[in-house]
């Protein structure tokens, strides 16, 4: 079965049509940067054009960055505020015209990442951490999904942690990844007082360069770099929403 993924994040709109069992991209993967601000009409009309460009007619899954509540955005990480107390699932399917699945994108990420990715297979608690313009995570055990954990908004040197260690931190204040990884060492051991993962996943772009940082983690849990990437949060929302369609 084939479902378009598509992941809205701070910076980019990306979208592919996935292979749902196999977890493949079989179009081009498409990015459009996400329209500032970031307003349902605004964000609506990008995922309209996304979905012209690739023709596609069928389930439609989106990795959104908030509190989804079936369907509505309870929270507003880095995309408009106006999204609050939204249904984000009914706004985009009058859009596009298509039936449309609506998760928080960490958890799109994370569920791709434990059915194809470093977390296949594995039991027990699991965590994936999705590293870029925020931190989102993706909590798991057993591999069932205990959904919308947002642990990048844990509280931090006075504020939140993403704010303090993502992705786009790191690079808007030129940090070294060494003097970086210490700041992600503050976020993982709050992580792992709260929880004590047996498995943490580091996914997002900078995941292709883990070996920048990984040596200055000091983490008691197992340590894995995720496998898909930028892929992961396209794919994993196709899936979910191919098993909303059956």
């Amino acid at each position: 079965m084939q479902a378009l993924g598509i992941d809205i994040g701070g910076s980019g709109i990306k979208g592919a049509i996935v292979d749902v069992n196999t977890g493949e991209l079989i179009s081009e993967r498409l990015r459009i940067a996400t329209p500032t601000p970031s307003t349902p009409a605004a964000v609506s009309e990008a995922v309209v054009d996304l979905v012209a460009q690739l023709n596609w007619q069928g389930p439609i899954g989106c990795g959104f960055p908030a509190i989804i509540d079936s369907g509505v955005a309870r929270s507003a990480a880095n995309i408009d505020p106006s999204w609050v107390d939204i249904n984000v699932a009914e706004v985009l399917q009058e859009a596009t015209g298509q039936p449309c699945l609506v998760v928080n994108d960490a958890d799109a990420a994370g569920v791709a990442e434990m059915r194809f990715g470093s977390g296949q297979g594995r039991t027990g608690s699991v965590i994936v951490v999705t590293i870029g313009t925020g931190l989102g995570s993706a909590f798991f055990i057993d591999g069932r999904l205990f959904p919308n954990t947002e642990l990048g908004h844990l509280r931090l040197k006075n504020g939140v942690a993403e704010r303090y260690a993502s992705g786009a931190v790191r690079k808007n204040e030129d940090l070294s990844w060494k003097v970086w990884s210490k700041r992600l060492n503050k976020f993982f051991a709050q992580v792992e007082r709260l929880f004590s993962p047996e498995l943490i996943i580091i996914g997002g772009g900078v995941s292709r360069r883990h070996e920048k940082f990984f040596p200055f983690l000091d983490i008691q849990a197992e340590l894995l770099p995720a496998k898909l990437r930028n892929q992961a949060g396209i794919i994993g929302a196709a899936c979910l929403s191919a098993e909303q369609a059956d």
